[in-house]
Order: structure tokens, then C-alpha cells, then sequence
């Protein structure tokens, strides 16, 4: 998978299932302070370079996932050291960051472990990769990614997000072009294993 700013493609391997939903003014209203002059807080570029260790810090990104895992499934997900040894089969949702920051988050599962997150979501059982499923792991994407950048007030207020693409299928990797940093970690809840990264190919 090549990750370019909020684009991204699959590369290599067996893939299948791509899915993506009249009154006066005051003065900060208007843009304006008292005698015309521009606002400088509409005026002054929102620069994210000097605070990019904020920005950067993995504790960040584990704070995202024990919360989403925490609140929205009422799941204990922990950080763990090494890489997850997923199943052959696995799901893959990417979400773009778009504005100061330019990259993504991406949510990397085994089949089965995606199935069991989809199953807390829905209270559903699942037995194969479907729609629900491939929906369920965007939708995880999509608040981690949120939860994520709302750790920085200037990221959470400067930065969008694409729609969630979801990809399924068997050995594919995700390949990043000289990114401005990395963050890639393995969790666990229960005997379950996923990897979350976060990877900025821009900064302003």
C-alpha cells in the first residue's frame, strides 16, 4: 500500500473488497478588529513545526486506542512490544489527514480479529469478512484518527479527514514515501492482536 498525502493504493498480493460517508458583525465574525485591521488570529498561518515533539508523541496514539477501545466496545487494550503476528487473511482501513498535517492513520487486523471487533460493535457473530465488518473497521479507523488529532488543539482544529477506505485480502504491505515521522504500534484485548500506524508525509 502507497501512502501519498490522503491518497492511497494497494500494491501486491491478493486484495479484494475496497470500500470508501442581517445584523451588524463583531469583530472576530467579520475578520476585523476595531478600524479595520485584519484579525491576526484569521491572518496568522497555523504552523505546526515548532510543536511537532507534541505532535509526534507515541503516548498520544496509545491514549487513542485505549479510549475508542475502551468507550465505544467496552474492551482493556493495551500496547504491546513486537510486531502482531496476524492471521494470513487481514483487514486494513486507511484514513487521510488533510490540512497542517498531510498523511494517515492505519487500522491493520487478522480476519478474525476484525470479526470480533465488528461483533462487540453490533453484538452481531460473524464468520466471514462482509460489509458489516469492512464498515465496523473503517468506523474504528475514523475515531482513532479523530481521537488522535484531537490530542493537539492546533492539529484538531487545522486538520480533516477523508472517508475511511477498507481494504481486505492476503499479503500486502504498506509502503510510506520518506515520511516526516512514523508511529507504529502493536495492542492486544484479549487473545486479539491489531497494529495501528500513523504516518505524516507533511507538516506544515
Amino acid at each position: 500500500m502507497l501512502l501519498n498525502g490522503v491518497r492511497s493504493s494497494v500494491t501486491g498480493g491478493q486484495r479484494s473488497g475496497s470500500r470508501g460517508g442581517a445584523g451588524g458583525e463583531t469583530p472576530r465574525e467579520g475578520g476585523r478588529e476595531a478600524g479595520g485591521a485584519i484579525s491576526r488570529e484569521r491572518t496568522m498561518p497555523v504552523s505546526l513545526r515548532e510543536s511537532v515533539e507534541q505532535v509526534s508523541d507515541p503516548r498520544n496514539l496509545d491514549a487513542s486506542v485505549e479510549e475508542v477501545f475502551r468507550l465505544m466496545l467496552g474492551l482493556e487494550c493495551k500496547r504491546v512490544v513486537g510486531p502482531a503476528d496476524l492471521e494470513t487473511e487481514s483487514v486494513t482501513s486507511v484514513v487521510g489527514f488533510g490540512g497542517v498535517l498531510s498523511g494517515a492513520c492505519v487500522f491493520k487486523s487478522g480476519a478474525g480479529t476484525a470479526m470480533k471487533i465488528a461483533a462487540h460493535m453490533t453484538g452481531m457473530e460473524f464468520s466471514a469478512i462482509d460489509d458489516t465488518v469492512k464498515d465496523g473497521i473503517g468506523e474504528i479507523c475514523n475515531m482513532l484518527a479523530g481521537a488522535w488529532k484531537g490530542k493537539v488543539p492546533e492539529l484538531a482544529a487545522n486538520t480533516g479527514l477523508s472517508v475511511p477506505a477498507v481494504i481486505t485480502g492476503h499479503d500486502y504491505k504498506l509502503h510510506v514515501q520518506a515520511p516526516e515521522f512514523q508511529i507504529h504500534h502493536t495492542y492486544r484485548f484479549d487473545d486479539q492482536v491489531f497494529e495501528v500506524t500513523i504516518v505524516c508525509d507533511g507538516l506544515q
